[in-house]
């Protein structure tokens, strides 16, 4: 299990996909209790947990942050680190201890650049993105990409706003929207992480994003 601290997830909401159900996450709280279950959120000041046994199995359980020390996620590895609630989540993606992590410039230019970062199925993950990227005439975003963008068939993803950060694990799987969202997300798949811009041509393009990786 990895244990990643609750000051590293303030303000996430934890994105859980099919892989969760197969998936224990452990809840440690001040008092010494050990909950099993899956993280669903943290939302300011209140940490949601899904509870696997017990009582309130089954339940989404709303706690107080200040209860909580700190989360163990399982991502399906034997082993791992554990990061503990002395760590302090700076607000830029990198926490002051723990968490590895790996900046990686992302060009306009290219559709797909390669983070040299392996990942595992159901493995946490955060991005965090600054810059910005020119992807036509007078068209300048950061991460976010373009609000309310028009449907483009001809983008990687063609309902998801236009020139956003977008990542997919291996040359062929599917991509999965980013943006400027500093959330926690736990990846589907395993296999090497690429990043991109969400555009369909290129060839106009100018200007970077700086991602930090934590992972």
């Amino acid at each position: 299990m990895k244990r990643m601290t609750i000051g590293c997830l303030v303000s996430a909401a934890v994105v859980l996909t099919a892989n969760a159900a197969l998936l224990a996450d452990v809840l440690v709280l001040r008092d010494g209790r050990r909950i099993e279950g899956v993280l669903t959120a943290i939302r300011g000041d209140t940490v949601e947990f899904e509870h696997r046994t017990g009582r309130e199995q089954g339940r989404v359980i709303r706690y107080d942050r200040a209860d909580v020390r700190a989360v163990e996620f399982n991502d399906g590895s034997s082993g791992g680190s554990f990061f503990r609630d002395e760590n302090r989540y700076r607000g830029d993606g990198r926490s002051q201890s723990g968490l590895r992590e790996r900046a990686v410039t992302v060009d306009a230019r290219t559709q797909w650049t390669d983070t040299g970062i392996d990942v595992r199925g159901g493995q946490q993950m955060i991005f965090a993105a600054t810059g910005q990227v020119r992807w036509g005439p007078g068209r300048r975003d950061g991460a976010a990409g373009e609000r309310n963008s028009p449907f483009n068939q001809g983008r990687p993803m063609p309902d998801r706003n236009a020139a956003a950060l977008i990542a997919k694990i291996g040359p062929s799987g599917d991509p999965f929207f980013i943006g400027d969202d500093r959330e926690a997300i736990r990846v589907r798949g395993s296999g090497r992480l690429f990043l991109g811009i969400n555009d369909d041509f290129l060839g106009d393009n100018s200007g970077t994003l700086r991602v930090v990786v934590s992972y």
